[in-house]
C-alpha cells in the first residue's frame, strides 16, 4: 500500500496543468450556466405571474419537467439527442467550439432556472400585496413594476435558497464529465489512472470544490448582510 503522499501529484507540472485547466472550466461552465439560469428564470418568472392562464401552465410543466427528471438525464438528452437534430452548420461550429462545454452550459443553466424561477417566487410571495398596487398608481405598468418594485425585493427575500442552489449548479458541474467534458472531476479521473494514487487525487478534488463552495456561501452571506442593512436604512 502505497504512503498518502499529495506531493506526488502536486509536484508534477502535467498534472498541476491537467488540475488548473480542469478547474478553469469547470468555472466557465458554472459562471455561464449561472448566468443563463438567472436570465431564464426572470423571464419564467415574468411570464408566469402575466396572468395569461396559457403561459402560466406552460412555465409551471417547464418548471415540474426540469426539477423531476434527473440533470444528468436532461444532459444527456441535450448531447446525445437535441445536438444531433441541430442544422448541420451549427452542429459544425459547436464542435469547433467546444460542443460538450457549451452543451453543458445550456443544460445545467435551462435546469436551474426552473429552481432559481420557483426561489424569486417564493421571494414574490413575502412581499405585502400593496407594494405592486403602490407601483400601479406610481404610473408603472405590469413589467415596469416587476422590474423597478417587485423583482428587487424578491430577489432580496430569496438571496438564501439562491445561494444554496449557486453551490447546487456549481457541484453538477461535474456531470459535465458524463459527456466527456475535460472539467475538474474529469481532470482528476485521468490524474488518478495514471499515477495510481486514488486518495490523493480525491482528496484534491475534495477540497477544491469544497474551497469554492464555501467562498460561494460567504459571498452570498455579504450579499444578504448588504441587502438586510440597506433595507433597514
Amino acid at each position: 500500500m502505497k504512503d498518502f503522499d499529495l506531493l506526488a501529484i502536486l509536484l508534477k507540472p502535467e498534472f498541476g496543468a491537467m488540475l488548473l485547466h480542469g478547474m478553469v472550466l469547470t468555472l466557465k461552465i458554472a459562471v455561464g450556466s449561472w448566468l443563463l439560469a438567472m436570465t431564464m428564470a426572470v423571464v419564467l418568472l415574468v411570464v408566469r405571474l402575466s396572468a395569461n392562464p396559457v403561459a402560466e401552465r406552460l412555465v409551471a410543466a417547464y418548471v415540474s419537467y426540469h426539477r423531476n427528471v434527473p440533470t444528468l438525464v436532461q444532459l444527456m438528452l441535450w448531447y446525445f439527442g437535441i445536438f444531433s437534430l441541430l442544422p448541420d452548420p451549427v452542429q459544425a461550429w459547436l464542435s469547433d467550439n467546444n460542443a460538450e462545454a457549451l452543451i453543458s452550459i445550456v443544460a445545467l443553466g435551462l435546469c436551474q432556472a426552473a429552481y432559481f424561477s420557483e426561489d424569486m417566487r417564493s421571494g414574490l410571495r413575502a412581499i405585502p400585496a400593496g407594494q405592486s398596487e403602490a407601483a400601479r398608481a406610481l404610473g408603472h405598468g405590469y413589467i415596469g413594476a416587476m422590474r423597478h418594485v417587485m423583482l428587487p425585493q424578491a430577489v432580496r427575500n430569496a438571496v438564501p435558497a439562491l445561494v444554496n442552489h449557486s453551490v447546487s449548479l456549481f457541484k453538477n458541474s461535474s456531470l459535465a464529465m458524463a459527456i466527456g467534458v475535460a472539467e475538474l472531476t474529469h481532470a482528476v479521473k485521468e490524474i488518478e489512472s495514471q499515477s495510481f494514487r486514488t486518495f490523493e487525487a480525491y482528496s484534491l478534488a475534495t477540497v477544491m470544490y469544497l474551497l469554492v463552495s464555501m467562498l460561494i456561501m460567504a459571498v452570498g452571506a455579504w450579499i444578504a448582510r448588504r441587502y438586510r442593512v440597506a433595507g433597514a436604512r
